[in-house]
């Protein structure tokens, strides 16, 4: 049965793909998240939100297949988050382009993981580059820290103790934050 719910899931995202809609040109993470400028395009982005990307170059965005009600054909599946992160040779692009557009003073791209704002296991948008940012693998709340976050909160959301728009909305205000805001 998993193998089948598997086969669906890829057959989704691929039918997702050819349309144009698995690329992440999805929604903005929150309200409050609203882009003021392209992530992509933007000349600088500040470091003073860090341990949070700078909200005008990366508000987040969403992948229009995840939703709660089609969270047990995708986020829930295990092993679904592959099907839809994008290769590495376009995150290191990006990830070089966007450390340079934050102004670190350490450019080597193995010091920050290029991370989803609204993480895959939340449904954000894999290629969007709205939802990625060069997050540092240093300092008070390295990239590491936020990783054990997203999975608490995808087995929530999968769990059905929150609702796949709480969790959302929990870790694009403040991941740092999150579980004690749902009460997780």
């Amino acid at each position: 049965m998993m193998l089948r719910q598997r086969s669906i899931v890829i057959v989704a995202v691929a039918a997702l793909a050819a349309a144009g809609l698995a690329t992440g040109t999805a929604q903005a993470a929150t309200a409050a998240h609203k882009p003021g400028k392209s992530g992509a395009t933007s000349a600088s982005c500040s470091q003073a939100y860090l341990p949070l990307p700078d909200p005008s170059c990366t508000p987040g965005a969403y992948n229009p297949a995840v939703t709660q009600a089609t969270i047990g054909q995708t986020i829930c599946v295990s092993g679904w988050t592959a099907t839809v992160r994008p290769p590495t040779s376009y995150t290191n692009a990006l990830k070089t382009q966007q450390i340079a557009q934050y102004g670190y003073a350490d450019t080597n791209p193995s010091d920050y993981e290029e991370d989803h704002f609204v993480p895959l296991e939340l449904g954000g948008a894999p290629r969007d580059p709205h939802n990625l940012w060069p997050e540092p693998r240093y300092g008070n709340e390295p990239a590491q820290s936020k990783d054990s976050v997203e999975t608490r909160l995808k087995n929530a959301v999968c769990g059905h103790k929150v609702t796949l728009d709480a969790a959302r909305s929990a870790i694009a205000s403040d991941w740092t934050t999150a579980l004690s805001r749902l009460g997780l």
